[in-house]
């Protein structure tokens, strides 16, 4: 009998050992990233679709954003108090159906306002989602559970951008239905594969249940966890220019939209083809120092773009600085799972998605204005200088955090 190739026999490694409903989990990610339709193309519905002015489209298309921002928190306290199942089935369901009517909603007055609830609805489901990730995986796990979450989004997102291409190209309407029946979809797999994970029977350290250490703010009160936002907050101001000034920088260089659009597409076949054996590797790994390489390679990445001016460069800066996201965003969760106590895990994720959720709100302007201010060497520099920063941090934290996630590491009854 032929043996297994080596990929192939590192891929199976790489996946065994996760639980039933962590699978379910991911299946459900890909589903709804995959008709993940109407946000990229939202600007051009409310323009073309709506003939909204492009000042007025982009207040309306932030409204979304606001909405997560806002779900984050609120989806994560939910979580530790009512349950992970039910929110993560509620807000996706009902989300859904509020993505459906939102196709139907002509006017402005009602659309611009709906965005927002609908945002507020749907979003709520990711700190559940990833407080289920906590509950049903080891720590020794976790780093490739979330790394096999992070890479199923993008490998969704992908096919979605295409998919979503050519459905607006015939009705704008009927990406707002592909989007909500996805959406509606992974709530079904949810409420089919997925049981109910929040440890109500499992006290935390410090002896109270779910739903208890702290209240609200319980993880706006953790020191140690608002350095670690602080950092992750600051790295995440690098990683968006990629959404923004990036665009910006390489067209004041000569090259065109379409040579923007490839050069970023190396960044999602990267992901797609090198996050699954990367993430088993990375779990063996310390958590602070591996952060730490990855704020480096980030910041240097971007920092690259100082003296980039053609595809080729632009392309080899973005290899550099997705190895730091693929080495960052998925040991980020791991380590705000693993901080969190058994009782507030919602709450700590939802934390962490606001601190994100604001670095995408402002980044844009902040990047703009010292690429206006400073020119494209001193926006790329202070990319790099950002990034050394960070890694600084997380070095100096690492003590600290490795002593917490200790102190707070409690059996679990999902295990």
């Amino acid at each position: 009998m032929t043996a297994p190739s080596p990929p192939r026999s590192r891929l199976r490694e790489a996946i065994a050992g996760l639980p039933r409903p962590f699978w379910f989990l991911w299946g459900g990610v890909l589903v709804t990233r995959c008709g993940a339709f109407v946000l990229p193309f939202l600007a051009l519905y409310l323009t073309q679709g709506l003939r909204l002015s492009p000042a007025r489209a982009g207040l309306v298309v932030s409204l979304y954003g606001a909405g997560g921002a806002v779900a984050a928190p609120l989806g994560g306290w939910l979580a530790d108090h009512v349950g992970r199942r039910v929110v993560m089935v509620a807000a996706l369901g009902l989300g859904g159906a509020g993505m459906i009517a939102l196709g139907f909603a002509h006017r402005i007055t009602v659309l611009a306002p709906a965005l927002f609830l609908v945002a507020l609805v749907s979003e709520s489901y990711r700190p559940a989602m990833q407080a289920a990730v906590s509950d049903l995986v080891a720590p020794g796990d976790r780093v490739r559970a979330f790394g096999f979450i992070y890479w199923v989004i993008n490998l969704g997102v992908s096919f979605g951008l295409t998919v979503g291409g050519l459905i607006a190209t015939h009705s704008f309407t009927w990406l707002f239905i592909g989007d909500g029946a996805t959406t509606m979809a992974f709530a079904a797999l949810i409420a089919f594969g997925v049981p109910e994970t929040r440890p109500d029977r499992v006290r935390a350290a410090d002896g109270t249940r779910a739903g208890g250490h702290g209240g609200f703010w319980a993880p706006y009160l953790d020191r140690t966890f608002l350095a670690f936002l602080l950092l992750s907050f600051l790295i995440a101001l690098v990683f968006m220019q990629n959404a923004t000034t990036f665009a910006v920088d390489m067209v004041a260089h000569g090259l065109s939209r379409a040579d923007f659009g490839r050069v970023l597409a190396v960044n999602g076949v990267l992901i797609v083809l090198v996050q699954p054996f990367l993430a088993p590797v990375l779990a063996g790994r310390n958590r602070s120092r591996t952060l730490a390489a990855g704020a480096v390679l980030l910041g240097l990445g971007f920092g690259l773009n100082a003296v980039a001016h053609t595809i080729a460069t632009y392309a080899g800066s973005v290899v550099v600085w997705t190895m730091g996201e693929m080495m960052v965003l998925p040991v980020a969760n791991a380590v705000v799972a693993d901080l969190a106590p058994v009782a507030t895990r919602g709450r700590y994720q939802g934390a962490y998605g606001l601190s994100f959720a604001l670095a995408v709100c402002v980044a844009p302007a902040i990047g703009m204005a010292a690429l206006g201010r400073f020119g494209p060497v001193g926006l790329w520099s202070g990319c790099l200088v950002i990034g050394l920063v960070v890694a600084a941090g997380q070095l100096a934290l690492g003590r600290t955090l490795t002593a917490a996630r200790r102190a707070r590491a409690v059996p679990d009854a999902a295990h």
